[in-house]
């Protein structure tokens, strides 16, 4: 299982390089159920690593200069700040074990529940497609929209340990505008600062990392990003994403199947 999980690093790689996402929504299940990472622990393992392999692939976007840093300003600054918070003073707020009206949940399995549930919601509109409804500039309140869902990634990055490209990467596209490549370098720079940020308020948790771990799965997710780099100019980007979003929308099954009935 050991080895599965690795080969599948290569896999994470490659939904990265091709679309943009998908490397902390495929990382997480990848952690807890086939390396036997603890979900809470696979978060933090999550953002290190996915940060880590975006951050190369932002460096090329910036290099081929395909990273709009405008959008940065104001998508990404509300979603930085989020994540900040959630992080180093929400989290550490919910109890191990939680009581609602007289049952008992394990912060493990609220964890892997809620991350399969967000998965679900991104896999739709993947698997159908949004028309563009381009915001402009100058119109304040469409750009208050924009600063909204910025902030809802930065929650999402901060409670599940998800760089929240399956969530970026919509909000580039549909409502900036942006081409898919231009998407997918701005997105990768969005979550490589998004994931350091995150880390931060885990500061304390790096004692307890397998870092031969951490490191292997690094270097085949690094691998498979250049893959996807080089597999996405061959394939048709629509047909890409539904592909995608229906891989997600099968593994959020699974995961609700697991921690739910079995």
């Amino acid at each position: 299982m050991y080895v599965i999980g690795l080969l599948l690093a290569i896999v994470v790689g490659v939904t990265l390089g091709m679309i943009g996402s998908g490397g902390s929504i495929l990382t997480v299940p990848i952690l807890v159920y086939i390396l036997g990472v603890n979900p809470v622990l696979a978060t933090t393992y999550s953002l290190l690593i996915i940060g880590t392999t975006s951050l190369i692939g932002a460096v090329k976007g910036v290099q081929e200069k395909t990273v709009d840093f405008g959008k940065i300003i104001y998508f990404g600054l509300p979603s930085m700040v989020t994540v900040f918070i959630v992080r180093s003073y929400i989290l550490p707020l919910v109890p191990d074990v939680i009581h609602v009206a007289g049952y008992s949940f394990h912060q493990d399995n609220v964890l892997m529940v809620l991350f399969a549930s967000i998965m679900i919601l991104s896999s739709v509109p993947m698997i159908k497609g949004r028309e563009k409804n381009i915001l402009k500039s100058d119109d304040g309140e469409n750009l208050m929209l924009v600063a909204g869902q910025g902030i809802l990634v930065g929650f999402v990055t901060g409670v599940v340990g998800a760089g929240g490209g399956f969530l970026i990467i919509p909000v580039l596209i549909n409502s900036f505008g942006l081409s898919l490549k231009r998407a997918v370098s701005t997105s990768l720079l969005l979550i490589t600062i998004n994931s350091t940020i995150g880390l931060f308020g885990d500061l304390h948790k790096f004692g307890l990392f397998d870092w031969q771990l951490i490191i292997a799965y690094i270097i085949l997710s690094i691998i498979g990003l250049f893959i996807g780099f080089k597999v996405s100019s061959r394939i048709d980007n629509s047909v890409l994403k539904k592909g995608f979003g229906y891989g997600i929308l099968l593994v959020s099954i699974g995961i609700l199947i697991h921690e739910l009935i079995m």
